[in-house]
């Protein structure tokens, strides 16, 4: 990032997190600026890359993906080739919404929702089938109790 962000860009930051359909002139207003003043700020953090994309939060429980699993994987392959088949693989599995390299007893942790057990089991034979994994842990979640939260600004 060219610069570093100030009271104000946090400030404006804070408030898309919590609403990203905000107009300039709403965003404007709650961070005390001009609209021109506000969008020249926004674009800037559009350009430096601060603001990746906007989106929405689903639930996905109203849409019928009732279960969220945490898997865990441990791997005796650490190839590049391996490792770009892997991801490959994992990222084209809609129900893998997050997918992380980690450190510690296990190599790699994925987040799976899914509408069921029986579902998450399809996601998991479509996973061992397309790659050699060594250990895969699932711990399946009963509450959700902090998710998605905002950045701390």
């Amino acid at each position: 990032m060219e610069k570093k962000i100030d009271q104000i860009d946090r400030a404006m930051l804070r408030a898309l997190q919590r609403d990203a359909r905000l107009s300039q002139r709403e965003l404007a207003d709650i961070v005390g600026l001009s609209q021109n003043a506000c969008w020249r700020r926004l674009k800037a953090l559009y350009d430096n890359g601060l603001i990746k994309s906007h989106t929405i939060r689903l639930d996905p429980a109203l849409l019928g993906l009732n279960l969220t699993v945490f898997v865990m994987i441990r791997t005796r392959h650490h190839s590049k080739d391996w490792l770009e088949s892997f991801r490959r693989e994992v990222s084209a599995i809609p129900n893998v919404i997050d997918f992380y390299r980690v450190a510690g007893d296990y190599d790699y942790m994925l987040k799976v929702v899914a509408e069921d057990m029986n579902a998450f089991d399809r996601v998991y034979q479509r996973l061992i089938e397309k790659v050699d994994l060594d250990t895969v842990t699932s711990y399946m979640t009963m509450e959700a109790i902090a998710d998605a939260r905002d950045l701390p600004l």
